[in-house]
């Protein structure tokens, strides 16, 4: 039992037993006045009639015949039964223990003449008898009173049981948590703690989902994270593999350096940029991306980076296209979202048909603190399953031609986007191509 369970015990208990001693306690004084009143006799109707109807058979009929009565009522369990007659020598005519209280109160009302005769004396055999009724007197019947220690023993261990059963209750699935954290650091990401749970429906059952979804979630990252070292080391072992071949070549060939330099150079380039592709994601990923304080009208930096592309798309028998008008302030890190954007419509140029053109339009949105930039080019599209895959780094779709590239463009477009606050997303067009929404909020992110 770990230390939680004992403090949810004792609390519990604590609270039990003090609730049990108030209860106690409120009875006692609730009794007290009665005592200290010493009404020790009973008293009414019922009363001053068994009182008189036994002093009336000890007067016709004489001791026998009351001695009878009373046997006859206690065998029956009647309640004349109750009614106690002492004579002289402080003897009770069934030999039952007298109250010591209830005989001298019973002795000083019967030297009064009390209408409600609840004590009479009567004399027989030269004898003189005294009649009452002892409040106390089913006590007095039954025995002594029970010891306060049974029901002290029964609430300590109704209690006891109970508090622990509690504490228990609530300590347990605490217990099943810390086991899972436990095995979590130890690498065990495919632990979950819902099944454990049971029914349970209450806030601990709640963390144990949250728990279930975060090992979920670093389970997803931890093997994206391996993903990625793959394929950085696929995508660097191929142009190494070059590099390495090239300089080969310019040794057993000397008349053919000035090739191999050439193409030492190309593929030196190529891990230039890699690498710094893969430094730009990483300090998106890590958040290092700084505050988006600039502002940048959204529909100028579009034109402009649409512009730039158009040449590249001449060159291979493409259009670039651009739809926008007016202004659209908007609140960002413009290094960020001009790289978004730029690697988001020169992708649309890599892909789309010879003789088309990429269409880049920028407009406000129904919500007044949102812009819609929408890049839609005529290429082969991308199956929907790969739709939200086209994401992720070094992804490439198997539906179009191979170009040239890493797979980072559209990776790092997203992340810069998210960094914003704003949103990206892939979808085919009825008619063919396929089309990037970016949603980027007026105020950058709050």
């Amino acid at each position: 039992m770990g230390r939680l369970f004992w403090k949810f015990f004792f609390a519990f208990w604590l609270a039990l037993l003090v609730a049990g001693a108030g209860v106690g306690a409120a009875v006692w004084l609730h009794q007290q006045p009665l005592n200290e009143r010493g009404e020790e006799l009973a008293s009414g109707p019922r009363t001053a009639f068994l009182v008189n109807a036994t002093a009336a058979t000890l007067r016709h009929g004489g001791i026998a015949a009351l001695r009878s009565l009373l046997e006859e009522w206690r065998d029956r369990g009647r309640g004349g039964a109750h009614v106690y007659v002492v004579d002289d020598a402080d003897q009770e005519l069934l030999g039952r223990a007298v109250p010591a209280e209830a005989l001298a109160q019973a002795r000083r009302l019967a030297q009064e003449d009390s209408e409600q005769r609840i004590a009479r004396l009567e004399s027989a055999d030269q004898r003189h008898y005294l009649f009452f009724i002892p409040t106390q007197s089913d006590m007095a019947r039954h025995g002594p009173p029970p010891s306060p220690l049974l029901p002290i023993s029964i609430n300590i261990l109704a209690s006891l049981g109970f508090s622990a059963l509690l504490a228990w209750y609530l300590a347990k699935p605490i217990r099943h948590l810390r086991g899972a954290f436990d095995a979590v650091a130890a690498g065990k990401l495919d632990t979950r703690i819902g099944p454990r749970m049971g029914r349970r429906r209450d806030e601990i059952a709640d963390l144990g989902r949250d728990f279930d979804r975060m090992t979920g979630q670093l389970q997803i990252l931890l093997g994206s994270q391996r993903r990625l070292l793959h394929d950085v080391s696929h995508e660097l072992r191929s142009p190494l593999a070059r590099l390495q071949a090239a300089i080969g070549l310019a040794r057993q060939q000397p008349e053919k350096l000035e090739a191999s330099l050439d193409r030492i150079e190309r593929e030196s380039g190529r891990l230039d940029e890699l690498v710094g592709e893969l430094l730009t994601l990483s300090r998106l990923e890590a958040g290092m991306s700084g505050a988006a304080d600039e502002e940048v009208d959204l529909v100028e930096l579009a034109a402009d980076i649409a512009d730039d592309a158009r040449f590249e798309a001449e060159a291979h028998g493409r259009q670039v296209r651009f739809f926008g008008a007016g202004e659209a302030i908007v609140k960002v890190r413009a290094e960020l979202l001009h790289r978004a954007l730029e690697n988001v419509i020169r992708n649309g140029v890599k892909y789309t048909r010879e003789g088309t053109a990429v269409e880049v339009r920028v407009e406000q949105r129904a919500a007044p603190d949102r812009v819609l930039v929408t890049i839609a080019d005529r290429g082969p599209g991308v199956p929907e399953s790969d739709l939200e895959a086209v994401f992720e780094p070094f992804f490439r779709s198997g539906s179009g031609a191979k170009t040239a590239g890493f797979g980072l463009g559209l990776a790092i477009a997203r992340r810069a986007i998210e960094v914003h606050g704003g949103s990206i997303r892939a979808l085919n067009r009825p008619d063919g191509g396929l089309q990037v929404e970016i949603v980027v909020p007026v105020g950058g992110r709050s």
